[in-house]
C-alpha cells in the first residue's frame, strides 16, 4: 500500500486526513514538526506538508528533502493563496498545493494523482497471483481469494519485495505497527492462514517460504529451492 506522510501540528487536521487516506487504501504516517517530518520522509511515497510548522516550515522541509536527493511527491497545505507564495513553494520543490480551508476529498484525490504521476504501484502480479492494492483484492489464477485485512496487508507487503527475507519483528512493525502489544507468534498464525488460502503448505511453499533463523520470504519464482 502506498505510504502517505501527513505533517501538521493541528490534531484535527491529522485526524480527518488520516481517516480519509486510510479509507482510500493508504498506509499513513504522521508528524507534527519539521524535524519529525524529516525523520519519516524516507519511509513515505508521498508527503502532505503544512506550510506553518513548529521548528521548521513546510517549505524548508521541502527544500531540505530535495537537497538530500529525496524525490517523493510533496503536497503543500497552506493558507497562503497568493501567487508569490505558491512560486516560493514550487521553487523549493513542492509539487502541488491545496489552500485552506480544504476538502479532505480533494486532498485525497490530489495524493492519488501525485502517486500515479510518480508511478507508485496500485496493482501488481506475481505469476498467477494478482494483487490490487486500491481495491484490496487478491486473485489466484483468476479466482478471488478472500483475505482478512491483516492477511492482505501481510501478503501485499511481502509480495511487493519478492526474494526479500522478512524477520517476524520487521513484519510486526510494518503490518501491525510499532506499538502492537502482541508477540511474534501472531505472525506465524497469520502466515499459516495465508498459506492455506493460497492453497499451499509448509512442504509446498509455492509463494511463501520459511527462512530458517530469520522469518519468511515471498518466492521470486517456482524453481528456487527452499
Amino acid at each position: 500500500m502506498p505510504t502517505v506522510l501527513i505533517v501538521d501540528d493541528d490534531p484535527a487536521i491529522l485526524e480527518i486526513l488520516r481517516a480519509y487516506l486510510k479509507a482510500d487504501g493508504h498506509t499513513v504516517l504522521e508528524a507534527r514538526t519539521g524535524p519529525d517530518a524529516w525523520e519519516q520522509l524516507p519511509r513515505a511515497d508521498v508527503a502532505v506538508l503544512d506550510w506553518m510548522l513548529p521548528g521548521t516550515s513546510g517549505v524548508q522541509v521541502a527544500r531540505d528533502a530535495r537537497d538530500a536527493g529525496l524525490t517523493l511527491p510533496l503536497l503543500m497545505l497552506t493558507g497562503r493563496g497568493e501567487e508569490e507564495d505558491k512560486l516560493r513553494g514550487l521553487d523549493g520543490g513542492v509539487d502541488d498545493y491545496v489552500v485552506k480551508p480544504f476538502s479532505p476529498r480533494e486532498v485525497t484525490a490530489r495524493v492519488r494523482a501525485l502517486l500515479r504521476r510518480a508511478g507508485v504501484q496500485t496493482a501488481f502480479s506475481v505469476r498467477d497471483l494478482h494483487v490490487d492494492l486500491r481495491a484490496r483484492e487478491v486473485r489466484l489464477a483468476g479466482r478471488r481469494v478472500e483475505l482478512s485485512k491483516l492477511e492482505f496487508d501481510l501478503l501485499s507487503t511481502m509480495a511487493q519485495h519478492t526474494g526479500m527475507a522478512w524477520s517476524r519483528e520487521r513484519l510486526l512493525e510494518r503490518v501491525w505497527g510499532p506499538d502492537f502489544p502482541g508477540t511474534e507468534r501472531v505472525v506465524d498464525v497469520h502466515i499459516t492462514a495465508l498459506r492455506r488460502k493460497l492453497g499451499e503448505t509448509l512442504d509446498t511453499p509455492r509463494f511463501i517460504e520459511t527462512v530458517r533463523g530469520i522469518g519468511y520470504r515471498f518466492r521470486e519464482d517456482e524453481t528456487e529451492e527452499a
